[in-house]
């Protein structure tokens, strides 16, 4: 396809693009796009415009303080030395830029559009003729990054990231088109992306990505353009893996093996979710998209196999993966410890993708669940209340202020590989986008939120509204608006959490049943509904007007693990509607390690107005224990638990999500001793 056919299709001319490159297949159910779903909510409405307000403009700024930008500098003339760590730090660049382009559709911005206008010209004057985009290497091409070799592309299995930076910026350009519909950064992906097919494919190079993304940002240019060669390349990509001979197969080292990067075997034989979590679930999420596109039934067996391996047995209860610090990685099977879990941000951002991604495929709602958790739990932990501090990391316990090994007990504001503040800077605008999607005359809520879209269900426009006090609250109000009396679906998510699934696995189950169930009324009236892949499905004619009330039941419930997740035996987590709980010292006497609770406590819950933006907290009286010089005892206690997202906003302290049952299960020793205090440990 020729450079001139490709800008008639990004205008908008698809008509005008080859019967070769239309395309003929693709995911059965299309999410509704963000820029039609209105948030009025008091939960996600505020943490959106403190990305716009905030957390966006500190990303642009570090970017700056931090010679991101420089480098794009540099990279133009030809000239200076590489002036941050790592060669893949120009992505912080486009994923702010991503996020700010999402951010300029709900809420445009003269100030903002005008900078990244300026930053978009830095990015075009840093390429090279041919379209290669690197400032690692183009600053100084006989003195490159020593992660990248002395050619390029040398080192893109391990180390280089060039293909990874290439996949941001292809995101990024698709974003920022289809916000402002300028082609500026549009042009800048495509001339990178022709140049890589031009490099990779079938009788040319061959290369399993290092850190994949670029396949999903093939994919993205794909939808965009039409061009063939983006979809058979992002492919191509995908089905290199496993044909490394570098690796030692018999290794239990997953750096020698080729696990670490997902490259062991081809992914159409992998049954596990393995290696570096960010990676792996951007190459699922690649691999669904290419499954979706290509009715390809290996890649979609296998991606469907991996989901249910990290569902099942190694996924956080709070929604975060990637256990193992040493790699950022998954572990083997139930490896779930808390004193050193991981749970990077990015692999929450990554996870939320892929979920949505198998949602598209297979419209089940235990896909919606798992992103639910994932969103309302160990994501958004990730960010601070104030925007512009953050974590990388997510802990499960911190038994003193100094945390333990890789675990951090406090965020920061910035860190030398910044990827999760910037990832985290793009996800959430285009959160709208997560709440509806639509299938012929199917309309699935996904998400409760308050706001509403407009979308057409044949050829009438039915406007739906949201009316709630989610997480909080149980009552969700629909006004279901067509134009005229319409038929079709509303297919309302059942949360599996309201059906007695704290998981759709075995890995967490609730401690008891509960008899409470989802109720629904249309109109007023009770009616039964019928229960399909996790929605209540709704069939009638419409009127305008019409109003669906579904009351979820909120009671306090306990989480419990699966047996082989050695470290929380004999202990219990606690949840209420999808929100999952932690307690931190300031609520408890200083100390969180020394709490018990036992089956049968009461908990009162109330929402505090005041308390961490608005939480809902859970108040119990429960045994602590009191460790004396030649005694052990209990004795009551008040306790308070507040939601696990909004834990260290306070300063540091311990913080326990997993709590003994038993006082045998407590770990007496949860202060340093003042040798360990005084050597940091």
């Amino acid at each position: 396809m020729t450079t001139s056919n490709i800008f008639l299709l990004v205008l908008g001319l698809g008509a005008a693009m080859p019967a070769h490159a239309q395309q003929t297949a693709d995911y059965p159910i299309r999410a509704v796009p963000f820029t039609k779903v209105k948030l009025t909510d008091s939960f996600w409405l505020p943490r959106l415009k403190t990305n716009t307000d905030v957390t966006i403009p500190a990303s642009f700024a570090r970017c700056e303080a931090t010679n991101r930008v420089k480098n794009f500098e540099m990279a133009a003339a030809k000239s200076g030395k590489f002036a941050t760590v790592y060669p893949f730090d120009d992505t912080d660049i486009y994923k702010t830029i991503e996020g700010a382009s999402y951010s300029l559709s709900v809420y445009p911005d003269a100030k903002l559009d005008t900078y990244v206008d300026g930053l978009i010209r830095k990015v075009g004057a840093a390429q090279e003729p041919d379209g290669y985009l690197y400032t690692a290497r183009t600053i100084d091409p006989a003195h490159p990054h020593h992660w990248a070799g002395q050619e390029r592309w040398e080192k893109e299995r391990e180390l280089s990231h060039e293909l990874y930076n290439a996949g941001h910026l292809y995101e990024a350009a698709v974003a920022h088109y289809e916000a402002t519909g300028k082609k500026t950064l549009l042009i800048i992906a495509l001339k990178n992306a022709d140049l890589v097919c031009s490099v990779f494919g079938p009788g040319k190079r061959t290369v399993a990505p290092g850190h994949e993304i670029v396949e999903m940002g093939l994919v993205k240019l794909y939808r965009a353009t039409g061009k063939p060669e983006y979809l058979s390349t992002a492919k191509f990509f995908i089905e290199a893996r496993g044909q490394y001979k570098g690796y030692d197969p018999k290794s239990a080292d997953p750096f020698k093996n080729g696990q670490y990067w997902q490259d062991d075997q081809p992914v159409a034989a992998q049954t596990e979710a393995e290696g570096h979590a960010v990676r792996a679930e951007y190459l699922y999420s690649a691999m669904a998209d290419v499954a979706a596109l290509t009715g390809d039934k290996k890649l979609l067996a296998a991606v469907d196999t991996i989901w249910q391996n990290m569902v099942g047995k190694k996924m956080y209860v709070q929604g975060g993966t990637g256990a193992v610090p040493a790699g950022e990685r998954f572990g083997a099977n139930y490896e779930l410890p808390n004193t050193t879990a991981y749970n990077e941000t990015c692999a929450s951002v990554a996870d939320v993708y892929w979920n949505q991604r198998m949602f598209q495929l297979h419209g089940d709602a235990k896909y919606v669940d798992v992103m639910e958790k994932v969103l309302y739990n160990g994501l958004i932990s990730g960010v601070g209340l104030d925007g512009k501090s953050f974590f990388y990391s997510n802990a499960m316990q911190i038994k003193n202020a100094m945390g333990y090994h890789d675990t951090e007990p406090a965020r920061a504001g910035w860190f030398e590989c910044s990827c999760c503040p910037t990832n985290l800077a793009r996800l959430m605008p285009a959160l709208p986008g997560y709440v509806y999607a639509q299938k012929d005359r199917d309309l699935y809520v996904n998400l409760f939120v308050s706001g509403n879209t407009t979308l057409r269900i044949g050829k009438q426009n039915i406007g739906i509204t949201q009316q709630n006090n989610y997480p909080w609250d149980g009552g969700l109000k629909f006004t279901v608006n067509p134009a005229t009396a319409t038929d079709f679906t509303l297919r309302l998510r059942i949360p599996g959490w309201a059906r007695n699934q704290a998981m759709p696995s075995s890995l967490y189950t609730f401690a008891t049943p509960s008899s409470q169930t989802a109720t629904i009324k249309i109109n007023g009236r009770p009616v039964a509904y019928t229960l399909q892949n996790g929605y209540a499905v709704l069939a009638r004619k419409w009127r305008k007007g019409d109003v669906v009330d579904l009351t979820l039941p909120m009671e306090v419930r306990r989480v419990l693990a699966n047996a082989q997740v050695k470290d929380n035996l004999g202990k219990v987590a606690l949840q209420r509607g999808p929100v999952i709980y932690c307690a931190e010292w300031k609520d408890n006497n200083g100390k969180t390690s020394n709490l018990i609770v036992p089956a049968g406590v009461a908990f009162s819950t109330a929402f505090q107005p005041g308390l961490l933006n608005g939480v809902m907290t859970l108040t119990a009286t429960v045994p602590a224990v009191e460790v004396e010089a030649t005694s052990v005892r209990t004795v009551p206690q008040a306790f308070s638990a507040i939601p696990y997202y909004a834990w260290a906003n306070r300063g540091k302290g311990e913080m326990t999500v997993w709590f003994p049952e038993r006082v045998t299960a407590v770990d007496l020793l949860s202060q340093p001793t003042a040798q360990e205090a005084a050597a940091g440990k």
